[in-house]
């Protein structure tokens, strides 16, 4: 063939069996709890834990994949699952659990009335919350996997900053402490040096009760009394100072650094990297510090009354409550409105691996949460949610479009509604409209669809006596896409963004975006692997990308620059499609029909046609690797293998698979079933050794359909027949003569080969076949003697 892949043929021989899936409920139950938080964090209303409970290997059974794209298949399993709850129920009606029977009966009718007419969307979430909870697993077992070295040496670094961080709020507790006891030591004082005043005073009207010396004596003694009350006072305030000083710097610790840096983790998760670490400790070091502040305007409070029953001239608390009060107010407004954050950041349930690329008309979630957990707060926050407030694009930006929100946009933040009972609220059932204008609309601005951010803005208002704080936070930057066609370009834009910016204001980005470096882009182009697999991408295989975004001179150096335009909008090469659309087709293709291979390490993938060539030419004759096809935009994977000597080894690349083919037969069973097939030969196949020398079973063989044993004739209880001969597809890809192997390689045959002959070709032509190559040998044999 002229692009220099071998034609292929389907050849039908028999039914494939279902696929088979492994429990993983149990597994996750045992995790730590910052594991156990992202696990919780999957489940909702639409779907609610206690189903995947009750019924989770049931759930783990099921081909929720394959359902999410068939209609008459999700419909199946929905109806299944009523039927698995109904036998829920009967069993805690025969325990007699009231709650429990409650409970599985609003989850029935809360699923009916979400899926009953779109089943396909109930297949979509339970599908994505198992993929989701597999990469738990996965990252889980890698954090107990961490090796020595730098990683763990910035593990124990962070450790120790976590300590020392720990150790600065307990010290601003106890601060607040040691203060307390001393404005209750400073109250004693000043109530006796009252009490001792008032009697002498008392003394001082009565005639001849007290002589003239004793008098002195104890106005003296007032005096002392006074000089240790004025000393208290001044020991007090300055303490109080010394407290705020400590508070401050603690505070810019966990706003400056803890918090910055959570929101870049936080980035760096939502496109694909390590998962973010858990809130808990920051929010325990927030509402320590929030209390400690508390409890400072409440001791200022009792200064201000002490000043009030006795004061003088120059009296410590009367020169310094005004500037303490307002360090205080300013400190504590300040840790409140830093506290306000998007814990979860906007995400269509649809899509949970692409979030900040929201569709109009498709309902998304969005979770905020106060790290500062008060109880007076519980339920005194009431959020509201606005689409770009303040965006000055909206008006400096031609074409930039505008849009409305639908559902419910307010929501007061409680601490019931959240599993680890922080200070939460969560939008549910957002939607995006737009905003059509008068006339025709005209796309001649500067950014396209998928480069025009907007942000979500979130507002409350805190409220208490003598205290109103305004809170405000923003999303990160999103997409807003109207066709589901428009998904690849807004991720990339999303991936650009979060790569290179951490100022979530900046709109504009898109008219004038950075240069990216290739170390920084292929850190990650791999994330985009290892977040929807267990592999993320090789040296090897990033050196091939490398150089296809770079050319080969660049040798994929790490501070080469990549203009978004090569990324995102320019075709590669000779090819008519971009280089993220080419990578995005090649994930879909992976995750939808290569995940178990590709797991293992059996898919090369990213390799030129001339590295692939050095590979194999000192290799055993069979020896084959599989590898992306360069010239499909959908994403396609080819095998090619060498045979000859290897003085001249010849190398042979069938034509590549698409989604297509890889829908009606699995890549195990094409490679084990795949034969070369020339005039008057018998047909082979060539494949041997998965490259390096692994025995092609020994890769593949756990992979293998198998079909089920036909019954024996007189086996009664097996079910009839349907009148058919069932059927397997297999590929063949026919060449001349001259391409494949000698015929003293291609027999004598095992008897397990001749069976696999003797079902695909009639006997007679085996015969013929076999007639002519002995006539051949003889004729060889008589010219030779």
């Amino acid at each position: 063939m002229c692009n220099g892949y071998l034609g292929r043929q389907l050849f039908i021989l028999f039914l494939l069996p279902p696929l088979f899936r492994m429990a993983q409920w149990y597994q996750l139950q045992q995790l730590d709890s910052k594991f156990l938080e992202q696990v919780h964090q999957l489940y909702d209303d639409s779907f609610p834990m206690e189903i995947r409970q009750y019924l989770a290997q049931w759930l783990e059974n099921q081909d929720w994949e394959h359902a999410a794209n068939n209609v008459s298949f999700a419909t199946v399993l929905f109806h299944d699952l009523l039927s698995q709850l109904d036998d829920q129920f009967s069993r805690f009606l025969i325990e007699n659990n009231f709650l429990l029977q409650h409970n599985i009966r609003k989850s029935k009718r809360n699923l009916q009335d979400n899926f009953q007419e779109d089943p396909i969307q109930m297949a979509m979430i339970i599908c994505s919350c198992l993929k989701e909870e597999r990469k738990i697993l996965s990252s889980a077992r890698l954090s107990n996997q961490m090796e020595v070295g730098s990683i763990q040496n910035t593990v124990i670094g962070m450790l120790d900053k976590q300590k020392e961080l720990d150790a600065e709020v307990k010290g601003v507790k106890n601060h607040v402490i040691d203060v307390e006891q001393d404005i209750k030591t400073l109250e004693d004082m000043q109530d006796e040096y009252d009490f001792k005043c008032k009697t002498l005073q008392n003394r001082e009207h009565e005639s001849n009760s007290t002589s003239q010396e004793e008098y002195k004596k104890e106005q003296m003694h007032l005096n002392k009394m006074f000089l240790s009350l004025d000393l208290k006072r001044k020991e007090v305030v300055n303490k109080i100072v010394q407290l705020l000083n400590a508070t401050e710097h603690t505070q810019t610790a966990l706003i400056n650094e803890e918090l910055v840096e959570w929101k870049r983790r936080q980035q760096t998760a939502c496109i694909g990297g390590p998962p973010n670490a858990c809130l808990d400790q920051l929010q325990n070091w927030f509402t320590i510090v929030a209390e400690s502040l508390q409890q400072v305007r409440q001791q200022l409070k009792k200064l201000e009354e002490l000043e009030q029953k006795f004061t003088y001239d120059p009296d410590p608390i009367t020169k310094n409550k005004q500037v303490l009060q307002d360090r205080t107010h300013s400190l504590f407004k300040q840790l409140i409105q830093s506290s306000f954050v998007v814990e979860r950041q906007p995400c269509m349930p649809t899509h949970p691996q692409r979030p900040l690329v929201l569709k109009t008309g498709v309902q998304f979630t969005v979770k905020l949460r106060l790290l500062v957990k008060l109880q007076e707060l519980n339920y005194n926050l009431k959020v509201k949610v606005l689409f770009d407030k303040d965006v000055s694009e909206k008006n400096s930006v031609k074409g930039f479009r505008k849009f409305n929100i639908l559902g419910t946009s307010t929501k007061v933040m409680n601490m019931e509604e959240s599993t680890n009972g922080s200070l939460a609220a969560e939008f549910r059932h957002l939607q995006l409209k737009e905003q059509k204008n008068a006339g025709s609309r005209t796309n001649e601005g500067p950014l396209i669809v998928t480069e025009e951010l907007h942000s979500l803005s979130f507002e409350t208002q805190l409220c208490q006596p003598g205290l109103v704080i305004d809170l405000e936070t923003t999303s990160l930057p999103i997409v807003v896409i109207s066709n589901v066609s428009q998904l690849p370009s807004g991720w990339a834009s999303i991936l650009w963004f979060n790569m290179l910016s951490t100022d979530p204001k900046n709109l504009s980005f898109f008219l004038n975006p950075p240069y990216a470096k290739w170390s920084k882009l292929s850190e990650v182009l791999s994330w985009q692997f290892s977040s929807v697999t267990k592999r993320g991408l090789n040296a090897d295989q990033l050196s091939m990308l490398g150089e296809k975004l770079l050319g080969p001179t660049s040798g994929g150096s790490h501070d080469c620059l990549i203009p978004w335009t090569r990324f995102c909008k320019e075709n590669i090469n000779d090819k008519n499609f971009p280089f993220w659309l080419w990578i995005e087709g090649i994930l879909e293709l992976i995750k939808k029909h290569l995940l178990c291979l590709w797991n293992d390490g059996c898919i090369m993938g990213f390799i030129s046609k001339e590295k692939e060539r050095t590979l194999l030419k000192d290799q055993s004759p069979g020896t084959f690797l599989l590898r992306f096809s360069e010239s499909s935009r959908e994403g396609a994977i080819t095998f090619t293998w060498v045979e000859g000597s290897q003085i001249e080894p010849q190398f042979h690349s069938v034509e590549p698979y698409t989604k297509k083919e890889l829908s009606a037969v699995t890549f195990p069973d094409i490679i084990r079933n795949y034969k070369v097939m020339a005039a008057e030969n018998i047909p082979e196949n060539p494949l041997r050794f998965l490259y390096p020398d692994i025995p092609k079973d020994n890769a593949f063989g756990k992979y293998y359909s198998r079909p089920k044993e036909a019954p024996e004739p007189m086996d009664l209880d097996s079910p009839k027949g349907n009148g058919y001969i069932k059927t397997e597809l297999i590929s063949v890809s026919e060449v001349h003569p001259s391409r494949l192997q000698s015929p003293e390689n291609l027999l004598p045959m095992s008897p397990e080969e001749f069976d696999e002959v003797s079902r695909m070709v009639d006997p007679a032509e085996i015969d013929t076949v076999t007639f002519r190559l002995f006539q051949d040998s003889t004729v060889e044999d008589s010219r030779c003697s």
